[in-house]
Parts: structure tokens; sequence; C-alpha cells
């Protein structure tokens, strides 16, 4: 089966009553557990994107204290799976600034794990990708913003 444009979704969904509408999503929803949470996202947590970026903060910092930091392999296992968490976080926020503290605050938990960076070519790449993806999104961003956090990406270097 081949999927729909959002032009054609957007166009069919017009057609559908308040009724059909709810009932649609509701099966969605249903369907995948992403699609759920994104769901949770738009409908309650979207009007307070502070109280949404502290809730994944303390979540991240959650997940980072029970990274093995003895063995460097299963070290990067973990923070992949931190970090695939932390970037579904920020696809269901779709703010640059969301995006940016985020992964702000990822590479500072990581670098505050004392994990030999130098040692492992893998988990060097990974910090210096998520750097390169936080210049981007604070590039977006008002220029007060980006001076505050062109601060913060500074000492992480």
């Amino acid at each position: 089966m081949k999927a729909a444009s959002i032009s054609e979704i957007k166009a069919e969904l017009k057609g559908k009553t308040t009724a059909e509408l709810t009932e649609l999503c509701l099966r969605m929803a249903r369907a995948k557990k992403e699609s759920k949470e994104l769901l949770t996202y738009l409908l309650f947590e979207a009007d307070d994107e502070e109280a949404y970026k502290r809730s994944v903060i303390a979540e991240i910092s959650e997940y980072m204290t029970e990274v093995n930091t003895s063995n460097l392999y299963i070290a990067k296992k973990q923070l992949r799976k931190v970090l695939r968490i932390t970037g579904k976080y920020i696809k269901y926020s779709g703010n640059k600034a969301t995006e940016a503290e985020l992964l702000l605050h990822f590479c500072t938990e990581m670098k505050a794990l004392g994990i030999p960076l130098n040692r492992s070519t893998a988990l060097s790449n990974l910090f210096a990708a998520q750097l390169k993806k936080i210049v981007a999104a604070v590039a977006t961003l008002h220029e007060d913003l980006q001076y505050e956090y062109k601060d913060q990406i500074a000492a992480l270097r």
C-alpha cells in the first residue's frame, strides 16, 4: 500500500466530522506507541514547553546515571540509547530552542560522566556530531538566545 501525500490526507480530513476525527486519532494512537506519545505531547504538554523541557531533562539525567562507565563499548551503546530517546522528544517538540537545550544537557551529562572520549573514536564522533547539531539549532534562534547558548557551547569544547 502506498501512503498518501500530506496534502491528500489534509483534504480528506477536512471532509470528516469531529466525531470521525476523534475516532481516527484514537485508532492511530492505538496502532503505534510513538503516535500515542506524539498525541500526548500535542494535547497535554505543547502548551507549557518549559515544563516539557524540565521533564525531559530529568529523564535524560536519570538515564545517564545508569550508564556503565567502566566499559567503553557498553557506555557507547547506552549513550546511543539515551540519545535516541532525546531525539524522539526533540522531534515531538519541533522547537529549535528545545532541541538546543536538550542536546546541550545531553552533552553536559556526557562530559560529566568522565568517560575518556579520546579513547573511543565512536564516542568522540558522537559527541562532535551533537555539538554540530547544537550549533545548527542555535544558528536559527534569535541573536540574544544565540549569545546565551554560545557560552554553553564554548564550555563544552
